[in-house]
């Protein structure tokens, strides 16, 4: 594999790498969602939130769109959805061996 393509993959899953993203991630497979709601349901500052947002547009998993005064984040498309979907299927069958990993990470 090119280093080029490597390291696409490695900033695409870089996006994948956070709890506050994975949680922003979930949230937004039911539908477009402001800053304002996302801070709902995920704990965290706006400005975290926002920078998480950032991090996840830059990846190219949520896009955003302006309508007067509000900002609407969604998944970028239905791949990445589907992608989640198949996350949750493959974590279904590993669960017991990724609970059990001796590298376990730190938020």
């Amino acid at each position: 594999m090119l280093d080029t393509a490597l390291d696409t993959k490695v900033q695409f899953l870089h996006g994948f790498s956070h709890r506050t993203r994975i949680q922003i991630l979930d949230l937004l497979r039911t539908g477009e969602k402001t800053v304002s709601e996302i801070m709902q349901s995920v704990s965290g500052s706006q400005s975290s939130i926002s920078q998480h947002l950032a991090c996840l547009r830059g990846c190219g998993l949520v896009s955003g769109r302006q309508e007067g005064k509000f900002m609407y984040y969604s998944l970028s498309n239905e791949n990445i959805h589907k992608l989640l979907n198949m996350f949750d299927e493959v974590l279904t069958d590993v669960a017991n061996d990724v609970n059990s990993c001796q590298h376990q990470i730190n938020d």
